[in-house]
């Protein structure tokens, strides 16, 4: 055992959590084990008080400061979990806390902080904005600020999941642990590891937030231009310095995985719990699947971690539609068929047959070809292969537009025809905090020197969410366009070669 694993293992061994955390359960997935021929258990995080882990980190950080520390009082930066962790640990040892929030962050959350008794202070668009601003009032009032991953009492807090979990198994082959900024996968592989180096350690994160994959493949800390938005529990551009070390040694294996795949995974728990988690924590069990589909698993002892379930219920109509996708039951394709009368009649007797469309959109715009997005129920790979077969036979031309966000998110929505009156237009995706005015801050921003050619919107439930905005922009001033947006400092992705974008509204 290294020296870093000794001395996490002592930390761990010695954390003090249980005034304000609780010794949470391990559960079989019955359904999931079956599916996967491997015996898969849930660490039910959930039912944490602050139905999240993040309670063990903060109150085992908390608990150890001086006695001048605590009379000062506390300050942390979250829109989530651990505002809560630090609200709650800080009442129970009698601690004034102040947390630094988003004004973006929802009532539900501002309010589950204040329950605790902590003040709040709304600040900024994002958590960095927020973070700085807490920053800001350490220095002014002395307070003592608790960080959300990178400290070494906070990691141990967090492996006090992995002594749980060796107490109540007497056999592990495999764990799955969700990764931000890697806290829990510190504490919790690097205390696995050192008891039993056998156990193997699969660190599991969004494609689009995956910081610590691609710091592992560098070597070293790296930080991420953007993130994505949806699992918001783990959006972190950059691993800590404290962590990053610890997960070097414990890891074996990063997992990375879609956004439809955490909605299958959401459904999944759903299935073999009837609790339903956040898509942060849905990550773990996400991976398993993806996992499974290049390793042998079979007859292994898996443990996921459920680690948070702070889902707002706005969030459940967008999970409900992709869980389909992410299960690899359902296809997306633009489809070409003769624009005449009858085409579609015999495009389902040649090629729907016995199958269930779940979607259709259509719009005439041609006189001789019509394009529809079309959804296809499948029974799984070796199913969508069939039918991609049968479109080929049967002179269909089509495209795949499963793995395209942009039409899954945005376009489904929208099949209009496209825009024949205009030669330039530029097409961008804006994310946009979710808070009144939002949007007028970033038109008047742009200004009107560029026509607005479409528009949608359509809110996911979060603390931000995705405009499509096209813009009449000659061809010559694209790049005039383009420092336009960079400087309005709201986060956008020039999606204009998009292929569902062309197929439909170009």
């Amino acid at each position: 055992m290294s020296k870093q694993l000794e001395e996490l293992k002592r930390r761990v061994d010695e954390a003090d959590v249980y005034e304000a955390a609780i010794h949470t359960p391990i559960q079989k997935a019955p359904k999931l084990s079956k599916q996967l021929d491997a015996t898969i258990f849930i660490k039910r995080e959930d039912v944490q008080p602050v139905h999240s882990f993040k309670v063990r980190g903060a109150f085992n950080k908390i608990c150890r400061l001086s006695e001048a520390e605590r009379e000062a009082g506390v300050i942390a930066a979250s829109a989530g979990n651990h505002a809560q962790g630090v609200a709650l640990s800080a009442q129970k040892l009698c601690i004034s806390a102040t947390i630094v929030m988003p004004r973006t962050t929802p009532d539900i959350k501002r309010e589950a902080v204040s329950s605790y008794g902590a003040e709040v202070i709304l600040f900024g668009d994002n958590y960095s904005e927020a973070a700085e601003h807490a920053k800001t009032i350490v220095k002014e009032r002395a307070l003592t600020y608790i960080p959300p991953f990178d400290d070494l009492d906070v990691i141990a807090g967090q492996g006090t999941i992995a002594k749980e979990i060796l107490h109540d198994l007497t056999d592990v082959d495999i764990v799955f642990i969700a990764v931000g900024g890697g806290g829990l996968l510190a504490g919790v592989g690097g205390y696995l590891k050192a008891v039993n180096p056998d156990i193997e350690v699969i660190g599991v994160e969004p494609a689009d937030s995956a910081c610590m994959s691609e710091s592992l493949k560098a070597g070293k800390p790296i930080e991420l231009e953007r993130v994505g938005i949806f699992a918001d529990g783990v959006a972190v551009k950059r691993p800590g310095d404290v962590t990053f070390p610890i997960v070097q040694e414990a890891v074996n294996e990063m997992v990375t995985v879609s956004t439809d795949n955490i909605c299958a995974g959401i459904k999944d728990i759903f299935e073999n719990t009837r609790v339903i988690v956040e898509p942060a924590g849905a990550l773990s069990v996400a991976g398993v699947k993806k996992y499974a589909e290049s390793h042998d698993i079979s007859g292994k002892r898996i443990v996921t971690i459920n680690c948070g379930a702070n889902m707002s219920f706005e969030r459940l109509r967008f999970v409900a539609e992709r869980t389909l996708a992410g299960s690899g039951r359902e296809a997306f394709y633009g489809i070409h068929l003769p624009e005449r009368p009858g085409s579609f009649l015999q495009f389902c007797r040649e090629i729907v047959s016995n199958r269930s469309i779940t979607e259709f959109n259509y719009r005439f715009s041609d006189t001789r070809d019509a394009i529809v997005f079309a959804g296809v129920e499948v029974a799984g790979s070796d199913d969508q292969v069939d039918f991609e077969t049968s479109l080929t036979k049967n002179d269909y031309e089509f495209e795949d537009l499963g793995s395209d966000e942009l039409a899954k998110e945005h376009i489904r929505y929208m099949i209009g025809g496209q825009a024949s009156l205009v030669n330039g237009e530029q097409l961008v995706r804006v994310e946009f905090p979710e808070r009144p005015g939002a949007l007028l801050d970033f038109l008047e921003a742009i200004g009107d020197a560029y026509n607005i050619t479409l528009f949608h919107y359509r809110s996911i439930g979060g603390d931000n969410g995705r405009v499509l905005l096209g813009f009449d922009v000659p061809p010559k001033e694209k790049s005039a366009f383009l420092s336009l947006l960079d400087g309005t400092n709201y986060p956008y992705e020039d999606v204009t070669t998009d292929a569902a974008y062309r197929l439909f509204l170009r």
